[in-house]
């Protein structure tokens, strides 16, 4: 067996009152900076709708040194948009928010979740196992008797 390998890529945008804006990346997505530009449209919205107090440029974006930070169509959306940029040190994780504070949080959350699933999987009855099987027979019995032909209707599979 070997471990799973899937990862699930989350960008958050937060404020000093709380989350502004964050959304989870599809499964083979590359954030470049098309991508990001257009998070960053999405982020200027939720920035209107949930801190108008800061809109249109009263607001300062602080993220790392990623290649698609740093592009040239991203540094004219920022200018065109009158967003203000606070530089990242090169070389300086331990100075974003996102890894040395928010992502921490999140890790012990998914620790405790990883806890939980584990206690409820061996919580699982025997009978409830072969209960499982049971069905599975029943519905394979059934695709193979139809030859794999769908009928409407059937509940049962």
């Amino acid at each position: 067996m070997s471990r799973c390998q899937v990862k699930i890529k989350l960008v958050c945008f937060f404020h000093h009152k709380g989350i502004v804006h964050y959304e989870f990346i599809a499964q083979g997505q590359t954030v470049n900076q098309q991508y990001y530009l257009e998070v960053l449209t999405r982020l200027r919205e939720s920035v209107r709708r949930k801190r108008p107090g800061l809109w249109p440029d009263k607001w300062i974006l602080h993220h790392d040194n990623a290649p698609a930070h740093d592009a040239l169509r991203f540094r004219e959306f920022l200018a065109k948009n009158s967003i203000t940029k606070m530089d990242h040190p090169p070389y300086s994780p331990d100075l974003a928010t996102c890894d040395f504070w928010l992502f921490q949080k999140l890790k012990n959350a998914l620790k405790g979740i990883q806890r939980n699933v584990k206690t409820l999987l061996r919580g699982i009855p025997e009978n409830d196992f072969q209960d499982c099987f049971r069905q599975w027979h029943h519905r394979l019995t059934k695709c193979i008797a139809s030859q794999g032909e769908y009928f409407e209707g059937d509940s049962s599979r």
